[in-house]
């Protein structure tokens, strides 16, 4: 069964899809557009090379008749016009050819461009493309000996762009309906992962972690279906680890409210006496002290992640903070039996940091140590630059010979409460917020924390701080 998320906004009815806003529309949009230029510009790059091809070959045509023509009229024209010409003429007539005769460099009738009757005059072959009696026309002459000659002339095709155009209809039909059909393919491929992952973000936003999206090609899908199925995974173990916590925050909170309402209950029936009053008070205020550490360590963590979280960065002397914390732990160590040692460089270790938040994180470190390290194994503080160049920042580093961590604990070391639920019970524990904490204020003030394991034997907490800006400028 899934708890209900405190402050979650209630599901909201899913959008309506409008016309021409769907997927599988603009889908479908694309590839008749893409279908539509294709056509178009195989047109614009065929249409002409196709009519080219066209003239080429009725010129080619033209050309063969022209020298047929030749050869029948190569011994007659110098006899007059011949009943064989006049065949002749009449046939070319028929396939809408015009033939024209020279003779002695003077044509039978007008219409043919001076200058081809001159080439021909000069003996020499003409194939052009010339205007003959107002029309553009294909033109062929060949030249025979005497300065006669045969010229043919068909007009060229006319309406030839307007029959290839008016021919593009079916293509352009077919290249339509194929994007049709292929929009519609490629939306419903497209969309179907789509709306599977938009069930799925709905099932997770009203609760549902058992949720899995399947993850199949291609690649950008598959990725998404990851980040979903890791999305929910990631919330399960956060709701889990959530519960778990506010558990066991409510058991600490019970423990003292029980001890202060019994001893509360006990004042009130009149069962302890005027002896036992100040051992009361001490427990009653113990408690109290206890139940005030817990409930300031659950609001310093919730205003850990407010942007207005007070922070009051300054260049320290971590040595210095070092030995002065050192002051007030080893005798609190030295009381309980536990050997407290320091570690320092012999000058000063400077950073940028709040030294008052830093201080809490090795109040808290040294806490957590003296809690669980058994009367003769060390505490140890220790303090090192980070690098030779005064600017690198330092290290700060809580050492302890107690039970330490195994390589499980240290992965989940500064997750609220984790470490407290393992270990309740078995050693002595805390809130199972103060390692939260720690970590919270560390990476608030720009450094990084690390538990590890200890040469003494049981935990390490190493602590790093950047260095002094304005000292990087100095040193420049």
């Amino acid at each position: 069964m899934t708890l209900p998320v405190i402050g979650a906004r209630p599901p909201t009815a899913p959008r309506r899809s409008r016309p021409g806003r769907t997927l599988t529309t603009r889908a479908v949009l694309v590839t008749c557009a893409v279908a539509l230029v294709s056509v178009l510009v195989t047109a614009i790059v065929a249409v002409p090379l196709a009519i080219r091809g066209a003239e080429r070959r009725d010129q080619e045509a033209l050309a063969a008749q022209a020298r047929l023509a030749a050869e029948v009229l190569r011994t007659r024209l110098d006899r007059g016009r011949t009943a064989d010409e006049e065949r002749l003429i009449q046939q070319l007539r028929a396939q809408d050819i015009d033939a024209y005769l020279i003779r002695r460099g003077v044509v039978d009738r007008p219409g043919l461009p001076p200058r081809v009757v001159r080439r021909i005059e000069q003996g020499r072959n003409v194939s052009v493309r010339r205007p003959v009696n107002g029309r553009r026309a294909l033109v062929e002459g060949r030249a025979l000996p005497g300065g006669n000659g045969v010229v043919l002339s068909r007009a060229s095709a006319s309406g030839l762009w307007q029959q290839v155009l008016l021919s593009l209809w079916l293509p352009l039909l077919a290249g339509l309906a194929a994007g049709v059909v292929a929009g519609l393919l490629l939306a419903r491929r497209l969309a179907r992962p789509i709306r599977v992952a938009a069930t799925a973000a709905a099932r997770l936003r009203a609760g549902d972690r058992a949720v899995r999206v399947p993850v199949e090609p291609p690649d950008e899908v598959a990725d998404l279906a990851e980040a979903l199925n890791g999305l929910a995974a990631a919330l399960a173990t956060s709701e889990g680890r959530q519960r778990e916590f506010l558990l066991s925050v409510s058991h600490e909170l019970r423990t003292p409210l029980t001890a202060i309402r019994g001893y509360a209950e006990a004042l009130a029936d009149g069962v302890i006496d005027a002896e036992g009053m100040a051992g009361t008070g001490r427990t009653v205020l113990a408690e109290a002290q206890h139940l005030d550490r817990l409930i300031g360590d659950l609001l310093a963590l919730a205003r850990l992640e407010a942007a207005d979280f007070p922070l009051e960065p300054v260049p320290v002397d971590l040595a210095r903070l070092a030995v002065d914390a050192e002051a007030t732990w080893s005798d609190r160590c030295a009381a309980v039996g536990v050997p407290f040692r320091m570690e320092t460089p012999g000058g000063p270790v400077p950073v940028y940091t709040d030294p008052g938040r830093i201080r809490q994180v090795v109040d808290g470190l040294l806490e957590n140590a003296l809690r669980v390290v058994p009367p003769g194994a060390p505490v140890v503080l220790a303090v090192r630059a980070a690098g030779a160049d005064p600017a690198a920042g330092g290290v700060l580093e809580v050492r302890d010979g107690g039970p330490g961590f195994t390589d499980d604990d240290l992965a989940v070391a500064f997750e609220r409460g984790a470490l407290h639920q393992r270990y309740r019970g078995v050693r002595k524990v805390g809130s199972g917020l103060g390692l939260a904490l720690a970590a919270g204020l560390v990476r608030r003030l720009g450094g990084e924390i690390v538990a590890g394991h200890a040469p003494e034997g049981g935990a390490a907490f190493t602590v790093r701080l950047p260095g002094d800006p304005y000292q990087t400028r100095t040193s420049v």
